[in-house]
């Protein structure tokens, strides 16, 4: 039995062609999850370009209600904050691959 099982060849070239289709399948998978990754990495970089060009500044003015005599009798004092430049609006560029382009401020 052992002999007849040592000589039996039957199923060798159909597991050859199946380690052979699934390596160049392990392969294109490995390809395309790095595109995957390129893909998402570039969508997350916008977004967080997005948020870093919003521009935080704002500011109001007093209010003064009805005077009773010299004075108003409810004021409120108005209020303002400008937004300065931080290192991430921007200014330079992190994409995965260095261009060595900056992107240009916009001013944020």
């Amino acid at each position: 039995m052992l002999k007849n099982f040592w000589n039996d060849e039957a199923g060798v070239i159909i597991s050859a062609e199946l380690v052979l289709v699934l390596t160049i399948c392990v392969l294109g998978v490995i390809v395309g999850l790095s595109s995957v990754v390129v893909a998402v990495n570039e969508e997350l970089q916008d977004t967080a370009h997005a948020i870093g060009v919003l521009n935080q500044s704002f500011s109001f003015t007093g209010f003064k209600g009805c005077t009773k005599g010299s004075g108003p009798i409810s004021w409120t004092i108005g209020a303002t904050n400008l937004d300065s430049v931080d290192d991430c609006d921007c200014n330079t560029s992190c994409d995965m691959i260095a261009t060595g382009t900056a992107i240009p401020s916009t001013g944020g």
